[in-house]
């Protein structure tokens, strides 16, 4: 078995093998690890050093990244979650609840304004004759 295998206990890899377990560009990991998110330690030769934890900690980050968060938020979520006693009840200081509200609220605003932008759209091809398109993809 590698070194690197997922299954081995206490593994440690390089950028490139962290990437290739988890489907990140080594560019990506590095930029997750200038904005805080991602701190692996460093062998005696400068090198990055990553383990098991890297891997679902880098898994988290795509996750929150998908789902819209910006890579400071995302920082803020790992961070609350890291310190939480109980899975079921994160602590967190009102600054980082408060910063948390605004992004749903914000999150909130785009959603209404895409629901609207849709509905305009659906309307106006029910009024064409091509509204027995509406709902149907395009193929890519």
């Amino acid at each position: 078995m590698s070194r690197s295998s997922p299954t081995m206990k206490g593994i440690t890899m390089r950028v490139g093998e962290l990437a290739e377990l988890t489907g990140v560009a080594p560019r990506m990991l590095r930029y997750y690890e200038e904005q805080g998110l991602l701190v692996p330690p460093r062998q005696d030769n400068g090198y990055r050093s990553y383990g098991e934890e890297h891997v679902e900690r880098v898994r988290s980050i795509r996750s929150l990244i998908a789902s819209g968060l910006p890579t400071r938020l995302v920082r803020v979520v790992l961070d609350v979650e890291a310190l939480a006693d109980d899975e079921l009840s994160p602590s967190c200081t009102r600054q980082v609840a408060e910063m948390l509200h605004a992004e749903m609220r914000s999150l909130e605003d785009k959603i209404a304004c895409l629901t609207k932008s849709r509905d305009t759209v659906e309307r106006y091809l029910q009024r064409t004759r091509h509204g027995d398109l509406a709902g149907v993809a395009e193929p890519a």
